[in-house]
């Protein structure tokens, strides 16, 4: 089992930056893809960014590409996603995700779930 525990949420203005951390424990070496997603109101969970644990291989949806970053410190179990840019449209609950092998947009294939982090972003 691996848990996972969002933190970094809150509030802020278009144009402006946040940081979300997720801490993994338990059996975080099985943990091959780690990810995140979003989830708005009214709307379906939609994939954000992951990394991969070897080589570091990242991919982000269209829509974060070139504000948003993602990584990893494997020693530490942590994974983070650094937003820039933020637009209203970004306003969300964000969950950390966990996958035993190296997958990617896919939320089916995730084997752990934090309980999420709400970003909010004001126009």
């Amino acid at each position: 089992q691996v848990q996972l525990v969002e933190s970094g949420g809150g509030s802020v203005q278009a144009g402006g930056s946040l940081r979300l951390s997720c801490a993994a424990s338990g059996r975080t070496f099985s943990s091959n893809t780690m990810a995140w997603f979003r989830q708005a109101p009214g709307k379906e969970r939609e994939f954000v960014a992951r990394i991969w644990r070897s080589g570091g291989s990242t991919l982000y949806a269209d829509s974060v590409k070139g504000r948003f970053t993602i990584s990893r410190d494997n020693a530490k179990s942590t994974v983070d996603l650094q937003m820039n840019s933020l637009k209203p449209e970004d306003t969300a609950v964000y969950y950390c995700a966990a996958a035993i092998y190296y997958v990617n947009y896919d939320a089916p294939q995730y084997d752990y779930w934090g309980q999420g982090t709400q970003v909010t972003v004001s126009s």
